[in-house]
């Protein structure tokens, strides 16, 4: 049975939960300024260091620090550390996302304000990097390989997440120019640990898991890690019944299986077998829709897609990794992956344009006056198989040290599709559902098809010269060939780094990348410029950037400021329907697109007890030139100029933790031609943890609240694919550590 005071604990947090406040987004600064003055306050402490390489030594109070991870693995393509990257990285460990019952990626991603997230239809989610929106197929990561990103990721397999900021084309060839998110999964264990959780919230949603890892033999050469997840999940918004549907909610099903094993082949050979499966279907919401002053059309809780709308996805990851320590100083790692990407999506595609009687026709308020939907039943394959090479060595010339790295990597890409559509633009008016089509993708007799190959090769240097400079100088070759169609891409991706580290805890840096993008082929029949081949977009950054290891290195605080311009963008824009031919969009190629800013970061532990990440970002994003482009001087959907967030861990005890959250993000455009406004919003989150030993094992409770005071807010996505924020939302649950 639970202590008084933690019961006491439990019923304010519910009390809490039948009020509503409101409040502003001046609130959210005076707590960041208050969360962040200790560490402010604290001194920069430098000291003479005499040997070739500046040591840092963390000491902390307790023997370990879940907030700080001192390495991101992506960021240089090995473990070096993050005050000698020169660039912008932040961290994300699995403790802190676990604290935070998260559930999908966007939910891990609110911890750094650099990333914004946009659309969540089909059950997929979209995020920007410094406002440039990431691509499905470059703009991810699995421990350093691409993965088709096409699908909500099980975070339940990773141990952190790492967002790489601006460029990084010269080590991963194609990739947008606001950076990269890398997945680090979890790895074997030598000793054996037994982890099972399970939450749930007020729908009714539950997520079972369980956590296994450990030895498979005497002498600890073979190991292995598991994840096992059921989810089953109610989400609050619904099919509305004022729509003549059935008023029930939208409902998703999910099964996960992860298994990673780690042989010890000698004393100098590693080799790691990786394999993942998810199973996830869901119903289909493709989002609220807004009116022309950016308000909510027909209330925040309504599903326009039809109730038999759904996508089934179907993936499965297979891999090895290989590493050979040549010498104490040299290695070679090699892998292999191979992704298997199978949906089927029966979809409503409701719109609140069509026909009728072949004219074109919007209606602005699809209660009174009806919408649109174009049934249709497709599926969906692809496949990624990836693969690399590096050679990685430490060595001397004369007084310059070197971490120096070689290697290749390719991506072989394959989509195919079958689709049977139903009857175009039936015109549904309220109390009107309709039946669920008689549709079945195996009639249709024709396939579409889509493949490529990349292939890269790369080679980087970190060279340092002695107590205070490091310079960073690689250079990358790309070839990305598309058989029978001739679009092929070449690029040339340098990049250029120095650091200077006045003190031993403190650096100080500046770099130049560039990014390459191919963008394929316009694959829209209602784009004017459908199948029309598309060139890669080139981008360029300049960062200079600072980090501080304070409270005896166990606290870190980040700052940049960029300046990214990309040229040969695609952009897409909205036409007027009434046009010859009933055209939707047109997709064309000009100008350019600038955005700069600056972002500060802390993250660590500033006392026995205070634990804290955060961070916030300015941007100044917009398209530019040539003038008469009608983008010029816009700013790109979901691109705030400010946003922040703070994340807080007290411990009253040993087993009792408090925890506290905000999130603002600034006012931000839902259309391209900047007419429509999402309202900026802060929102705040708070939970409570407590640990007690039940027959020897760890037990936790943890009951968390998010959006303690209920705001109304709009999240990612655009006029008619807005991402509707939830009203204050409890969260409980249980874990057991044998």
């Amino acid at each position: 049975m639970l202590p008084t005071f933690v019961i006491s604990i439990l019923r304010l947090a519910m009390s809490l939960l039948s009020r509503s406040f409101r409040v502003s987004p001046i609130c959210v600064a005076v707590v960041s300024a208050f969360t962040l003055a200790p560490a402010v306050a604290e001194e920069t402490k430098t000291e003479e260091v005499s040997s070739a390489n500046i040591e840092r030594i963390s000491v902390m109070g307790r023997s370990f620090n879940d907030y700080k991870v001192g390495s991101a693995s992506g960021a240089m393509r090995g473990n070096i550390s993050l005050m000698d990257t020169p660039q912008s990285v932040t961290v994300i460990p699995d403790f802190i996302t676990d604290e935070q019952l998260a559930t999908n990626l966007s939910e891990v991603l609110v911890n750094d304000s650099s990333v914004t997230g946009g659309s969540e239809k089909w059950n997929r989610q979209v995020f920007s990097i410094r406002g440039f929106e990431l691509s499905s197929g470059s703009g991810y990561l699995i421990n350093g390989q691409q993965q088709w990103s096409h699908y909500v990721q099980p975070i339940e397999t990773l141990q952190q997440v790492e967002i790489l900021k601006g460029p990084s084309s010269m080590l991963y060839g194609q990739s947008g120019p606001g950076g990269l998110i890398n997945m680090v999964t979890k790895k074997p264990t030598y000793d054996t640990i037994f982890d099972l959780g399970f939450d749930t919230d007020e729908h009714g949603s539950t997520r079972f898991q369980l956590d296994a890892g450990g030895s498979l033999n005497e002498d600890q050469t073979i190991r292995y890690r598991t994840v096992l997840v059921k989810q089953d999940t109610q989400y609050w918004r619904t099919y509305s019944a004022e729509n003549g549907q059935d008023g029930a909610n939208q409902e998703r099903d999910r099964w996960l299986g992860y298994l990673n094993l780690e042989f010890d082949l000698s004393d100098d050979l590693l080799l790691s077998l990786k394999y993942d499966h998810t199973q996830d279907k869901t119903g289909i919401d493709r989002g609220g829709w807004l009116d022309s002053s950016g308000d909510l059309i027909g209330g925040s809780d309504i599903i326009w897609d039809q109730p038999w709308a759904f996508t089934d996805n179907t993936i499965t990851n297979m891999g090895a990794d290989i590493t050979y320590h040549i010498s104490d100083d040299w290695q070679v790692k090699a892998g292999y992956n191979d992704q298997q990407f199978n949906r089927q999506r029966l979809d409503s595609s409701p719109n609140q344009c069509g026909k009728i009687d072949g004219q074109s026709v919007c209606f602005d308020d699809p209660i009174t006056d009806g919408y649109f939907v174009s049934p249709f039943d497709r599926y969906d394959d692809w496949q990624h198989k990836t693969g690399y090479v590096d050679f990685v060595g430490n060595f001397s010339t004369g007084e310059l040290e070197h971490q120096f790295l070689l290697g290749a990597n390719m991506l072989d890409y394959y989509y195919g599709q079958l689709k049977e559509s139903g009857e175009k633009y039936q015109h549904v008016m309220p109390g009107q559902p309709q039946p669920k089509p008689d549709l079945d993708y195996n009639r249709d007799d024709t396939k579409y098809e889509s493949d490529y190959k990349h292939y890269g090769f790369y080679i980087q240097d970190l060279m340092t010269i002695n107590d205070q400079w490091q310079v960073l100088a690689g250079m990358r070759y790309d070839e990305q060939k598309k058989d029978g169609t001739g679009n092929n891409s070449y690029a040339v991706s340098p990049k250029f780094g120095v650091i200077y580290s006045p003190a031993a805890n403190g650096s100080i840096y500046v770099n130049y990348s560039k990014s390459f993008t191919p963008q394929g082929m316009v694959n829209d029949l209602e784009d004017v410029n459908d199948k029309m081949n598309l060139d890669p977009e080139y981008g360029e950054q300049y960062e200079i950037g600072t980090k501080w290891e304070l409270f005896d290195g166990s606290l870190l605080l980040t700052g940049a400021v960029f300046d990214i311009t990309v040229s040969n963008v695609t952009v897409t824009e909205d036409l007027d329907t009434s046009i010859d031919g009933g055209y939707q969009t047109i997709t064309t190629q000009s100008g350019e697109q600038r955005h700069k800013g600056f972002e500060m970061g802390a993250q660590g532990q500033v006392s026995d007890s205070w634990f804290l990440t955060g961070s916030m970002m300015y941007l100044n994003a917009e398209y530019q030139r040539p003038e008469s482009n009608s983008l010029n001087g816009k700013t790109p959907v979901d691109a705030p100029e400010w946003s922040a967030n703070v994340w807080t861990r007290y411990e009253m005890t040993d087993d009792l933790a408090l925890n506290f959250g905000a999130i603002y993000v600034g006012e931000r455009f839902a259309n391209t031609s900047n007419t429509v406004t999402k309202d900026a919003y802060v929102r705040f989150d708070m939970g409570t943890a407590y640990t007690m030993d039940v027959m020897g094992s760890d037990v936790s409770v943890r009951l968390n609240v998010k959006n303690l005071f209920d705001t109304d807010y709009l999240a990612g996505g655009g006029v008619t694919d807005v991402t509707v924020g939830e009203g204050r939302h409890l969260s409980l649950a249980l874990e057991a550590k044998f």
